[in-house]
């Protein structure tokens, strides 16, 4: 899949809009229906279906280009639509290996349903691998969960959500889809005031015996560590499309930062701040950092996508890659506002909102206190007990 073909959905016009429409929505902390409906109308949330099934029959690494082509001009929406993508990269990766179990996340998609995660939980370092959330199983083999799901993005507009919790007996985790127009659950966004990425609305969703029926029960595993191919296709896909957003961001950040020191002159000189040999000193290490994680991105989706057989390796290569691509955004945004003056401090400026924005990142799991525990484990092996 080449790069053209994803700008034959992902149009100048409608990335125009969306960039045009960012800041207002930040602004006013409102959701970006305007966007979602646009890139609906575009066939986008069926990227992953196959064309057979109304979709776009596009594979990991296009939808990884495309998500960064998406938060170069709206971050927040990029980051609301990832969510939805993630489950349909799950399903992706699972069909791929003859799994069909989640075949039909990417048939709803493809037809308009759109899907959450509601996966996290307050205080849960275990991640996948543990719940706070009670899935009692019921006679008929649905399950009942009681229990609440922190940063459930696309709160407002979700129709299926993704969910997991814990048999009582403490034995399974059970993984799950909520359809929207089930009882017992509840979204609180009364809080929803936050620093950056406000557009995403990732409310706080209070499941209080929530009902997902036999047939849209997809995993019960056992808890604790495992290698369930459902585990590792929420990692893979979560980890790098998150990955795919902030490097969208950096790369649009290093954009600007360029743009501003080619406009800005000194009064020194009489040049143009792109001569300083400091600031392009700064600016070559950015591109070194920016060209650094496009590689990485890159090489870590097509090996998804080409089903390598890279066993335990793969989940420090996942974490690095997402790791890195956080850090690389946040050191473009501080390189940008460096070289792109006072004017970029204003809160209306598109890099204040940049940076804000890149500061989401830090919370995503694997925050970089996982991250350093998987990287240590994988080269020195488990902390002796």
């Amino acid at each position: 899949m080449t790069p053209s073909t994803v700008l034959t959905v992902l149009t100048d016009e409608l990335l125009e809009g969306l960039r045009a429409r960012a800041a207002s929505y930040d602004e006013a902390n409102a959701f970006p229906h305007q966007d979602l409906q646009d890139l609906t109308v575009a066939g986008y949330l069926g990227a992953l279906a196959p064309t057979a099934e109304g979709g776009l029959g596009w594979d990991l690494p296009a939808v990884v280009a495309a998500q960064r082509v998406l938060a170069q001009h709206a971050p927040a929406t990029a980051l609301a639509v990832n969510m939805h993508l993630i489950w349909n990269g799950v399903a992706h990766l699972l069909r791929q290996q003859g799994d069909h179990s989640l075949d039909f996340v990417l048939r709803e998609s493809a037809a308009g349903e759109i899907f959450a995660f509601g996966i996290s939980e307050a205080g849960n370092d275990a991640v996948l691998f543990d719940s706070d959330t009670v899935a009692e199983p019921l006679a008929d083999g649905s399950y009942r969960f009681t229990g609440t799901k922190i940063f459930t993005t696309l709160s407002p507009v979700w129709s299926r959500l993704g969910i997991f919790g814990k048999t009582p007996d403490g034995g399974q985790l059970v993984f799950g889809f909520l359809d929207r127009s089930a009882a017992g659950w509840e979204a609180d966004g009364s809080s929803w005031d936050m620093l950056g990425m406000r557009a995403t609305h990732s409310h706080t969703t209070r499941l209080s015996g929530a009902v997902v029926p036999a047939e849209r029960i997809v995993r019960q595993i056992p808890a604790g560590p495992n290698a369930d191919p459902l585990t590792f296709g929420i990692f893979a896909s979560f980890l790098t499309l998150v990955a795919a957003v902030y490097t969208g961001v950096g790369e649009r950040a290093l954009e600007l930062a360029a743009q501003n020191l080619g406009r800005r002159r000194s009064k020194v000189s009489g040049e143009t701040l792109s001569q300083d040999p400091v600031l392009r000193y700064k600016a070559a290490e950015a591109s070194l950092r920016q060209l650094t994680m496009d590689t990485q991105l890159r090489s870590v989706a097509a090996d998804l996508e080409a089903g390598a057989e890279l066993g335990a390796e793969w989940f420090p290569r996942l974490v690095a890659n997402k790791t890195m691509a956080i850090r690389t955004a946040k050191a473009q945004a501080d390189f940008a506002l460096e070289a792109s003056g006072g004017a970029s401090y204003h809160r209306s400026n598109e890099l204040s909102r940049l940076y804000r924005d890149v500061m989401a990142g830090v919370f995503h799991p694997s925050d970089d206190e996982s991250a350093h525990q998987t990287l240590a484990n994988a080269l020195l092996g488990p902390v002796r007990e």
